[in-house]
């Protein structure tokens, strides 16, 4: 049976070192806290802009909405039932806005719930609408998000009911 090599002191003097002469345990420590960092910057990242989108869309501010969004954005929305209608790119989906907008003025949604991972959000909310006498409905949802490049490339949107 032929013998195995021993193992290799030149790279960190020890068989548990890696390429970088850093002992594995040491190095996947750092990178693991190097990917942790990256990923709480693009959690931190992701909010912010979901954060400034629903902030723009409560002012029913269309051209801040889409300032926000990615030229090639998707936006599915909750009606009709049961898959709701899909706009592909920033006419289409700001063609949508400016009418939901216009057709609510009053409108109103409210953030129940935030949360994010890398790049990706979800929304808990509630949509309420209405005229100048007060509300005259309103509906619970969820959002589904993914931010690229500081933008909103997609949204998801489902409702209860």
């Amino acid at each position: 049976m032929p013998r195995r090599p021993a193992p290799s002191r030149k790279l960190g003097g020890s068989p548990d070192a890696g390429h970088s002469g850093i002992p594995y345990p040491v190095a996947i420590e750092s990178t693991l806290a190097e990917e942790r960092k990256c990923t709480v910057k693009q959690e931190q990242t992701t909010r912010a802009v979901i954060e400034r989108f629903n902030a723009a869309l409560n002012r029913h501010d269309v051209d801040g909405v889409m300032a926000l969004m990615s030229p090639d954005c998707v936006f599915e929305n909750t009606f009709p039932a049961p898959d709701g209608e899909r706009y592909e790119g920033h006419q289409a989906v700001r063609g949508f806005w400016e009418r939901l907008l216009a057709d609510a003025p009053k409108a109103t949604f409210t953030t129940e719930e935030i949360f994010t991972t890398g790049n990706r959000g979800v929304v808990r909310w509630r949509y309420v609408w209405g005229d100048d006498t007060g509300p005259s409905g309103y509906v619970r949802g969820v959002d589904l998000f993914l931010v690229r490049d500081g933008r909103v490339a997609e949204k998801l949107s489902y409702v209860k009911g």
